[in-house]
């Protein structure tokens, strides 16, 4: 018996896959001879101590940076993951409140720009939000186990007030596109999902705690991990209200040394190291969980 051979790739294909290497490289070209004909004199040595500093083991502004963004997407992630699920469940709710609740959510943050929301919700919300609850002397007031736990989750102590204040409001952002997510995968199931599991007596929450949910994340998690990628980049948007990410970071650097190209090359690097690690990571969750559902169906 031959063995099966993979089919010839189409000729419209192959034809594509030349215009577009042609397109790379004339774009190539192009951004070469731009770049030499600017009167700039490339000094990368300038970038030795922006990744680790003189003393042994310290880790310089860039990887601090890099650092600060992975924790607030972390937990913006996460913040926004649970308030898009809580939204999306009202918007989805058989009551007439509960959905208008979460529509005015989702309307109002989609159609105000984030830049507008960061810094009205940084000088009204979260500057006020510090001085009701005194968050500067209750940090201090932290034994040093709890500052170097504090540290370690979310970043310096003496920033906290700072990053509670953008881990707040990227989850707030994010948490609109997440409710759409989670809103069409739950309407993207069966009725008759809906029907059998009421048919075996189980109220509204066991139904989406048992059979809807579990069911909904797999069509979702495409949508959520491009939303988590999606917040990395958008975590960029605080260093206008001083928290100091990766952009922050870079922008600090790029006036003290002046080297413009070099660091922000680096940046650009790094963020798409981020974010390709993350994609990876998505994938692999996705297929993994694409393999469990299959054992259960079968």
């Amino acid at each position: 018996m031959q063995a099966l051979r993979p089919a010839p790739r189409p000729r419209r294909v192959l034809v594509l896959d030349a215009f577009l290497l042609l397109a790379l490289c004339l774009a190539g070209l192009w951004l070469r001879a731009r770049v030499a004909g600017l009167d700039y004199h490339w000094n990368w040595s300038a970038l030795a101590g922006a990744f680790w500093r003189s003393g042994p083991g310290e880790p310089g502004p860039l990887l601090q940076g890099l650092w600060t963004t992975v924790r607030l997407s972390l937990w913006s992630g996460v913040l926004a993951l649970v308030l898009g699920t809580l939204m999306a469940l009202a918007r989805t709710s058989p009551r007439p409140f509960r959905r208008m609740v979460g529509a005015a959510y989702v309307e109002l943050v989609r159609n105000l720009p984030p830049l507008v929301l960061v810094f009205l919700g940084y000088f009204f919300l979260g500057s006020q939000l510090a001085a009701a609850l005194d968050l500067h002397a209750r940090v201090l007031a932290l034994p040093p186990w709890g500052r170097d736990l504090l540290d370690l989750l979310l970043g310096p102590p003496s920033q906290f007030p700072e990053l509670l204040s953008a881990v707040l409001l990227l989850g707030l952002l994010e948490g609109a596109y997440v409710t759409e997510i989670v809103r069409a995968g739950i309407n993207s199931l069966e009725r008759e999902q809906w029907e059998a599991s009421c048919a075996l007596g189980f109220t509204r929450g066991q139904q989406l705690r048992f059979v809807i949910l579990p069911q909904a994340l797999a069509r979702m998690l495409p949508a959520l991990a491009g939303q988590f990628i999606s917040t990395v980049k958008d975590s960029a948007i605080v260093a206008v209200i001083s928290v100091q990410e990766l952009t922050f970071q870079a922008m600090e650097l790029s006036a003290a040394t002046y080297r413009t190209f070099e660091i922000w090359l680096t940046v650009l690097g790094l963020y798409l190291v981020l974010n390709a690690l993350f994609s990876l990571l998505a994938r692999r969750l996705e297929a993994r969980l694409a393999r469990r559902l299959g054992r259960i169906g079968a």
